[in-house]
């Protein structure tokens, strides 16, 4: 997997929440090394003028939180999406998250992802992202997990729906 088509074909978001651009490594149930390309194009940046402060074109941290989860979510499904009826992936948490720097438009994040364990259906990853050879942040611990996809209940053919 390193191609964005690849990327696609796993991850269900999609333009504008689908936040890797390419895998550069995978260790399957071990590792994963990604890149997202942080472009002045992309719909956090629509609403600032021209003449805005340059520290207003700081990447919203929640993206890059978002961009570290999708890293985690391709290293623990690998090259496969789970089925349709598997449920959906959530991000269930983090603890230990230190920012030591901010990305702008033109920048590389680089996330190493490193997967600790799997416990039924919850996921414990850990690891940094970078910018070059500086590290802008580092996850002590994020959470993903897999959760059954509610269904309506869809009431049996002549009985009328409960609410007008």
């Amino acid at each position: 997997m390193g191609e964005h088509a690849e990327i696609r074909a796993v991850l269900p978001q999609r333009h504008p929440m689908l936040l890797v651009d390419r895998v550069l490594a995978l260790e399957p149930g071990r590792l994963i090394r990604t890149v997202k390309l942080v472009s002045a194009t992309e719909p956090c940046y629509a609403d600032l003028p021209e003449s805005a402060e340059p520290w207003r074109f700081a990447y919203p941290r929640s993206l890059m939180i978002e961009s570290f989860g999708q890293s985690a979510a391709l290293l623990w499904l690998g090259d496969s999406p789970p089925p349709a009826d598997d449920g959906v992936l959530m991000f269930a948490g983090a603890r230990d998250w230190h920012f030591a720097g901010s990305a702008f438009p033109g920048d590389v994040l680089r996330h190493e992802v490193r997967l600790d364990s799997v416990v039924a259906d919850t996921a414990f990853a850990h690891g940094e992202t970078w910018i070059g050879d500086r590290r802008v942040a580092t996850v002590g611990t994020l959470i993903a997990t897999r959760r059954p996809v509610a269904r309506p209940a869809v009431p049996p053919a002549g009985v009328a729906h409960p609410h007008p």
